[in-house]
């Protein structure tokens, strides 16, 4: 059997105060596998972003827990859970956040040399190669078109060959085709290297393509 990667436990998030306090996410409880593709959709307003903001360590739960690669995220003081991030997780946004003063390439490579990586220069070059960039690695992100900057985002996310990726809307703010490239591209790249995949998608196509779908509603699992 495949190891697990995510467990999740009873996890809890709310945000406001007294009677504006709204409970995001009511004792969820989910396990992923290593390996597995997982799509989370739901309503807007269900808690899928903020359940991946809290499986990628971007925000702190109220309550329950988060282990992954057998490491309680839930239980790390910053400096812990920032580096633990920076060697363990990919993650892709739908805005892109590339750095805007760095290259496309240059993108790509910091987070090899954040973290020191051996061939840094030769796996970023690579990775452009393989998103199909290697001629705009020179590059400025406000040079780059968006269906560009979210191939460069991809590669970024990659690059340490994470043991999970999580992607929020990556081809939100893509065209239609574009778009569709895009997501061909991620969904490749996913299957060669093995990398779990937790996605936050509207679109049931594309939820579809995981190898399983978690439905969210009212701040549960459905």
């Amino acid at each position: 059997m495949n190891q697990v990667t995510v467990v999740v436990e009873n996890l809890r998030k709310g945000y406001g105060l007294g009677d504006a306090r709204i409970e995001v996410l009511r004792g969820v409880s989910l396990q992923i596998r290593k390996g597995e593709t997982v799509a989370l959709v739901g309503k807007s307003g269900s808690g899928k972003s903020t359940l991946l903001s809290l499986l990628a360590g971007l925000d702190q739960a109220d309550g329950g827990s988060i282990t992954i690669a057998d490491q309680k995220i839930t239980a790390m003081d910053e400096g812990e859970l920032t580096r633990f991030r920076a060697a363990t997780m990919g993650i892709v946004f739908q805005q892109f956040h590339l750095v805007s003063t760095l290259t496309a390439f240059e993108n790509v490579l910091l987070p090899l040399e954040l973290l020191r990586r051996a061939n840094a220069l030769d796996t970023a070059r690579s990775l452009l190669e393989a998103v199909g960039l290697s001629h705009r690695g020179h590059h400025l992100p406000s040079q780059l078109s968006g269906g560009e900057s979210q191939r460069v985002a991809i590669a970024r996310a990659l690059a340490i060959n994470p043991s999970i990726l999580f992607a929020d809307e990556p081809s939100g703010n893509l065209d239609e085709e574009t778009g569709s490239k895009v997501m061909d591209l991620l969904f490749r790249m996913v299957e060669a290297t093995g990398t779990t995949l937790v996605l936050v998608t509207h679109d049931p196509d594309l939820a579809q393509r995981c190898g399983r779908v978690v439905h969210l509603e009212h701040g549960g699992l459905v």
